[in-house]
């Protein structure tokens, strides 16, 4: 979980700033994104065939 520890002469924009920054890092915005709506097995096992399809197409 990303946290940002506001200082006492710290402005918020820079405190935000630091805090999209860790999200960021941390890669929480993608696995959010995935995580919005459920998915049903067959759905999960269809994105990942279309993702091997995708990276053998590619070599």
């Amino acid at each position: 979980m990303a946290q940002v520890i506001v200082g006492e002469n710290e402005g918020i924009e820079s405190a935000l700033r630091r805090f999209r920054r860790e999200v960021s890092k941390a890669g929480i915005f993608p696995d959010m994104k995935k995580k919005r709506y459920f998915e049903t097995p067959a759905q999960k096992r269809d994105r990942k065939a279309a993702a091997r399809r995708r990276q053998s197409k590619g070599h």
